[in-house]
């Protein structure tokens, strides 16, 4: 019983993690937001099993360094409130990961939706 209760904790430090990144982090807000739209988009146009799961592992890849970001940021600011520059290589570098992750999704979004959209409008009758 005892086990199944610090796992419970842990669940919920991970959800309170997550509503805190959701609430207080404006860049997470957007990436749910174009997370959903993309989901959106992915049911409408029918992608493949395939197309799904790359497509949200994209999207869990971007929300994932969104938090490590967040958690370093927040870890640094919590040790100084000056400037040093590798706190800022730090925020930097943590930042970057997340833009790099972000490129990769609009990457795959074109890859998957692009052909698709095409193929739609091609056929559309206006």
């Amino acid at each position: 019983m005892k086990k199944r209760r610090k796992f419970l904790s842990g669940f919920n430090f991970a959800l309170q993690g997550i509503i805190y990144c959701i609430q207080n982090e404006r860049h997470m807000r957007f990436h749910i937001f174009a997370a959903a739209i993309a989901l959106l988009f992915g049911w409408y146009l029918n992608i493949s099993g395939m197309e799904w799961l790359i497509l949200v592992f994209s999207i869990t890849l971007v929300i994932v360094l969104e938090m490590i970001n967040s958690a370093i940021e927040n870890t640094i600011d919590m040790f100084t409130n000056e400037y040093h520059p590798l706190a800022e290589v730090a925020k930097n570098v943590a930042a970057g990961a997340v833009l790099v992750a972000a490129l990769n999704a609009l990457v795959v979004g074109a890859v998957v939706f692009l052909p698709k959209l095409f193929n739609f409008l091609s056929n559309a009758n206006f």
